[in-house]
């Protein structure tokens, strides 16, 4: 793939550490001592340290009130329910809302000449990332110029990933032919790009100051450790809150959605055999990453003090109005009464099921059936296999081991 030069320029800074500061690894931060002996391994056992962490709802003085400005990232893995999970923010209309802009850093990276791929690291991709959101919360969108592919002429572009999946993007004034509501549920990725032609990106940043918040989704930053920088930046006021699933349903979806990448285990799923070219890291580095972010959260470090809450998906998808009230009271903000409202048209299965409304990232579900649907399709030998490899990550949030297919099985009895 051939570079730009500004692309050129921006991949040959990024390698050259040239970012605005350097990533901290998460395990670095494993060393130190605990920073608050009351929350210290020991003096409470794990349930107490996790419930403490699930109910973090303090706010730092200098951002306290309902007028302060907050910088949200729902932070996940991939099919963890983030989808779900972000329409709480995008229904807000004090909100601005994208969905997975990194996406597009990714994809620069990946397609990037071999010469200068060689010359890029993980750490270089993470200060991309970086840098990206926070000219995102600024609300500066002509930064994403240097991803977005086709490169967009005069701040106009019709390849903005899943632009539908944002209310703000697709509505006035960011969208002139736009509506003020969006249609019940989600429908299909093509609507809002054929609604509302080619997004101009200069709109786009108009609007989101126009906003009282902004609200970013990624699960492309592997551990919550990588997010420290940002954290401590001054100009911002970020609230995490990081979004995690049983490891052995995140599988299940995964093969379900990915079905090319994930065929390995679905051949095993289907035949109750395991093939030897099954790719195992494909779950056992989810588990890492999400063990090395709660670890972090649960020793609580000055930087990310009351700055991140964990929310198990299975609880949201259970009481998903509770949850969501406990989601914004950690950010400070009153709950708008159009999240209730989609809450109650959205979460009991009950939306239109035409096929254009009924794709992969659908958020329209019987939530609570959802949660519990992979126990029902998993194949017993996989949960076990999962089991074994996650099972300290199980542990810590509090998820319950099967053994025996009844148990498996049997979706009356809550796992969690």
């Amino acid at each position: 793939m051939e570079c730009s030069w500004k692309t050129l320029l921006l991949l040959v800074c990024t390698s050259l550490g040239v970012q605005y500061t350097a990533i901290r690894s998460l395990r670095d931060s494993f060393s130190g001592p605990c920073q608050d002996s009351t929350h210290c391994q020991g003096r409470q056992s794990k349930e107490q340290r996790l419930k403490s962490l699930c109910e973090d709802s303090h706010v730092p003085a200098e951002s306290s009130g309902a007028a302060a400005r907050k910088h949200i990232l729902l932070f996940a893995q991939t099919r963890s329910g983030s989808s779900f999970t972000g329409q709480l923010f995008n229904q807000h209309p004090g909100i601005f809302y994208v969905f997975e802009p990194l996406y597009h850093v990714q994809q620069v990276f990946t397609n990037s000449s071999s010469r200068l791929q060689r010359a890029l690291d993980g750490r270089a991709l993470l200060g991309a990332y970086r840098d990206l959101l926070l000219n995102l919360y600024n609300c500066d969108f002509s930064f994403m110029e240097n991803y977005i592919r086709p490169e967009p002429q005069d701040h106009m572009t019709g390849a903005f990933f899943r632009r539908s999946s944002s209310h703000a993007l697709c509505t006035p004034p960011v969208c002139q032919e736009g509506i003020e509501e969006i249609p019940e549920g989600q429908p299909d990725e093509a609507w809002c790009p054929k609604k509302c032609q080619a997004l101009n990106l200069s709109l786009a940043s108009q609007a989101c100051q126009a906003r009282s918040h902004v609200a970013l989704k990624t699960v492309r930053i592997p551990e919550v450790g990588d997010l420290r920088t940002l954290s401590e930046d001054p100009r911002i006021d970020l609230r995490i809150v990081h979004l995690v699933r049983d490891p052995r349903a995140i599988l299940a979806s995964r093969m379900s959605a990915f079905g090319g990448k994930f065929r390995a285990w679905k051949i095993w799923n289907a035949t109750g055999r395991q093939p030897r070219y099954v790719d195992l890291t494909q779950i056992t580095r989810t588990c890492r990453d999400i063990e090395y972010s709660v670890e972090t959260g649960l020793q609580k470090p000055p930087w990310l003090k009351g700055r991140y809450l964990l929310v198990r998906y299975e609880d949201l998808a259970l009481n998903p109005e509770k949850k969501a009230k406990e989601i914004y009271r950690f950010l400070g903000m009153d709950l708008h009464h159009r999240v209730l409202t989609w809450i109650a048209h959205n979460t009991n299965g009950t939306a239109p099921s035409s096929s254009e409304w009924n794709y992969k990232y659908s958020t329209t579900r019987d939530s609570k059936a959802t949660a519990q649907g992979w126990r029902l399709h998993l194949n017993f030998d996989i949960v076990k296999t999962v089991q074994s490899l996650c099972n300290r990550t199980l542990s810590l949030l509090g998820y319950k081991l099967v053994r025996s297919v009844d148990e498996l099985r049997d979706i009356t009895k809550s796992l969690t």
